[in-house]
């Protein structure tokens, strides 16, 4: 089933995608809602909406997240993007990198629709969209190994990780970021797709054979394929789930994928913004196999609140050595 969120003729409303029309859920219902009751009532319930209820046409409706998520984990499983990236600061693709699957938590209130304008956000000078695949679970668990895992994942969409890189690399020297730099606009859409729509593209190593592609413009940028990623899904929710719970609505992103999937793997291995960051006017389109088509269109953004900078401490140079509790001397603080 393919499960979309919309607004039509003021209403909010979900429903089930068939074709080029949805059917609504004939009563009022939030998708994370229906998704928590179990994947047998959610089948159930897009069965009734199939065959009981007036359809819409997509041309009608505005498409929302598919669900607003509680959390949200973004992960960093494509080697290439990764290296691409960090060719740009000199350097490669570090050891712990491939020890397990990195992921920071990014902000559920910043989720827009499939076709929804995005503003730059306050103070970004270079914008960049990411194109990922998002794992959206179904049922709670925790400590889970990657084979049980797989029953906890209800279905995917798309997401694209809006980025601002200058806000991105200052935050990040202070080893806690991102953080504003990823806080304005991510994309979830253009609707969720269950785990059975997407089994046949099940390869034999348990990865998800999909073609993902994005355009700037018209202009393809960026092509790769969702087995290009270093660990499985069921793996991602298995690491997630590692001494806490994953719960239904939760997404996991897949990080952004390789060969252009955001400028800034391109800046990093030209060495040059051969493309130029996105501004007011461009349109970003992203589809991926399977699952559907997003497109958003960059719009002005607001000015920054003016915050003042930190207050010194008298005498401080800010460079001064600062010990952590339960760190060794001569170790230096620790690192989060």
């Amino acid at each position: 089933m393919k499960l979309a969120t919309f607004v039509h003729d003021g209403k909010r409303r979900s429903g089930i995608v068939a074709g080029d029309r949805i059917h609504p859920f004939p009563h009022p219902v939030e998708l994370h809602e229906l998704i928590a009751e179990g994947a047998e009532p959610l089948r159930e319930a897009g069965e009734r909406a199939r065959t009981g209820s007036q359809p819409v046409a997509l041309t009608e409706v505005r498409l929302l997240p598919p669900l607003q998520p509680p959390t949200v984990r973004d992960f960093m499983t494509f080697e290439s993007h990764v290296a691409g990236v960090a060719q740009g600061y000199g350097d490669t693709v570090p050891d712990e990198w491939y020890a397990a699957p990195a992921f920071y938590f990014t902000n559920p209130y910043a989720m827009i629709g499939a076709h929804d304008d995005v503003p730059v956000p306050p103070g970004c000078g270079r914008f960049d969209f990411e194109l990922e695949v998002a794992a959206v679970i179904g049922k709670e668990g925790r400590d889970l190994t990657p084979e049980q895992a797989r029953e906890h994942i209800v279905g995917y969409t798309i997401l694209n990780d809006w980025s601002a890189r200058d806000l991105q690399g200052r935050e990040m020297r202070v080893k806690l970021g991102p953080a504003k730099a990823k806080d304005t606009a991510t994309t979830l859409g253009p609707w969720l797709v269950t785990t059975d729509e997407l089994e046949p593209h099940r390869d034999q190593e348990g990865f998800l054979d999909l073609a993902l592609t994005v355009h700037v413009n018209g202009e393809t940028i960026g092509q790769d394929r969702l087995t290009s990623m270093a660990w499985t899904f069921e793996e991602m929710v298995a690491y997630a789930s590692r001494g806490t719970w994953v719960r239904p609505g939760d997404v996991l992103g897949s990080g952004t994928c390789g060969n252009g999937g955001c400028l800034a793997e391109l800046w990093g291995r030209t060495g040059v913004l051969e493309l130029t960051p996105l501004i007011p006017g461009d349109t970003v389109t992203m589809s991926v196999e399977g699952i559907g088509t997003i497109s958003n269109t960059v719009v002005e953004g607001v000015a920054p609140t003016p915050v003042r900078k930190a207050r010194r401490r008298e005498g401080s140079s800010g460079r001064e050595r600062v010990g952590t509790i339960g760190s060794r001397p001569g170790t230096g603080p620790a690192q989060a």
